[in-house]
């Protein structure tokens, strides 16, 4: 089993070292604890710029290309992703390549230019990639969801913003904000793969022990009371009605996020959970159809997400909420077991691959200060049982905290508002 060893820096940037000594390969991850969440409503969007940004070229590499072909020139892949509580840059590579990861990824990290040329250009960019957005309806639906649940607060926002906030968002703003949350004690590298921790620690403390700690601002402000159900419908000219039904879940930090997270497992984890099994193969409604939860500092959701004919939408909505209200009542024996075992297997596939190895430590570190290996999680899930399963359906699956967003030829509300009952 893949174990793991952590090293502080004296500027407090932590390091995560993951062997896996049958691995050819090795995954370098940066992670910052910056996004949407820490952004003020001006800002909106400028995590997801300032990440672009960081690929625009540095002293040493001046333009993207040049990034880029340093990577992909030995077979290695590099790419970047902003959240809502995280900014991540990774790059994988062969074995023998580690070196070169390293001082890429350090490079565009600590010396990025954030060139004013660069920074108009990468805004009509991301315009046209918050266009692209708007027309795929599953990304649509999710932003509305998340608006639903959260209004008016951080985890409200689209992360990677609005075209006014774009559009507005000028190099010296982009630079104090990476001023504010790109700092080591704010970051954590974590590294999975054949590599040791003395050869890795050798090669990192000269690239990044310059790099200057200060006072971070942690936390951001969440409100999840909500006293009856919502509804949001954007009508739009498509083939299908895309609905995204949720409820606020639990954070990353709740002592029953996983009983909350096997449950879902349950609901509409795989093709053989109550959802695909009766929403799709029995009833023929949807193509697609899932739940899925989500874990922030002080928030989460748990989310049903389906693509239904338009006019089969409310027929579709109350059969999940019929769904929903079975489970509060009946789980069986069979069904607990299938979500363990379905569950504790999709973790240890993950583990086979560097990249899931280096996100699994280097997140927990980044996110929760502290970490849980692989078998500290199977032993939570195995000792899951029904009646907690029962306890957190009752607890979260009310009918004042539902919420239902609708993208698609849809227009009526009533209809659909009188079906928000459980």
């Amino acid at each position: 089993m893949t174990m793991y060893t952590k090293t502080v820096l004296d500027n407090g940037l932590r390091v995560i070292t993951s062997t896996m000594p049958h691995s050819r390969s090795v995954c370098l991850a940066i992670l910052v604890g910056a996004g949407s969440c820490y952004e003020s409503e001006e800002e909106a969007g400028i995590s997801h710029f300032a990440e672009h940004l960081f690929f625009k070229g540095t002293q040493r590499r001046p333009t993207s290309k040049e990034i880029t072909q340093d990577i992909e020139g030995v077979g290695g892949i590099i790419n970047a992703g902003t959240d809502k509580e995280l900014t991540i840059f990774w790059c994988k590579v062969a074995k023998p390549h580690f070196p070169i990861a390293l001082d890429v990824l350090s490079d565009l990290l600590l010396n990025s230019l954030f060139d004013s040329k660069e920074i108009e250009q990468e805004r009509r960019i991301i315009s046209e990639e918050i266009n692209m957005n708007l027309d795929l309806p599953q990304q649509r639906i999710s932003m509305l969801i998340d608006e639903l649940l959260w209004p008016e607060q951080p985890l409200g926002h689209e992360v990677i913003g609005y075209k006014e906030t774009v559009s507005s968002l000028t190099r010296e703003q982009l630079l104090n904000y990476v001023a504010r949350r790109y700092m080591p004690n704010n970051t954590v590298l974590s590294i999975a793969g054949n590599i040791q921790q003395e050869q890795a620690m050798a090669q990192i403390e000269p690239l990044f022990n310059k790099w200057a700690a200060r006072e971070l601002l942690t936390g951001y402000i969440t409100n999840d009371k909500q006293t009856e159900a919502r509804l949001r419908i954007e009508p739009k000219d498509i083939e299908q009605a895309h609905l995204c039904l949720a409820v606020h879940g639990f954070s990353r930090s709740h002592p029953q996020r996983f009983t909350l997270d096997l449950l879902n497992t349950v609901l509409g984890g795989g093709m053989s959970s109550r959802l695909f099994t009766e929403i799709r193969e029995h009833r023929g409604l949807a193509y697609d159809i899932h739940s899925y939860t989500e874990h922030f500092l002080d928030s989460g959701s748990f989310t049903i997400y389906a693509g239904v004919d338009p006019e089969k939408i409310e027929t579709a909505v109350a059969a999940i909420l019929e769904e929903i209200s079975q489970i509060k009542q009946v789980i069986t024996a069979t069904e607990l077991t299938r979500a363990k075992e379905l569950s504790k297997g999709r973790l240890y596939l993950r583990f086979e691959d560097s990249q899931n190895v280096a996100l699994w430590y280097g997140g927990q570190e980044i996110l929760m200060q502290q970490i849980l290996d692989i078998d500290d999680v199977i032993s939570i899930v195995d000792a899951i049982t029904i009646d907690e399963l029962k306890e957190v359906a009752q607890e979260i699956l009310t009918e004042s905290g539902l919420n239902l967003a609708v993208t698609g030829p849809v227009k009526e509300e009533t209809p659909l508002r009188q079906l928000l009952k459980i």
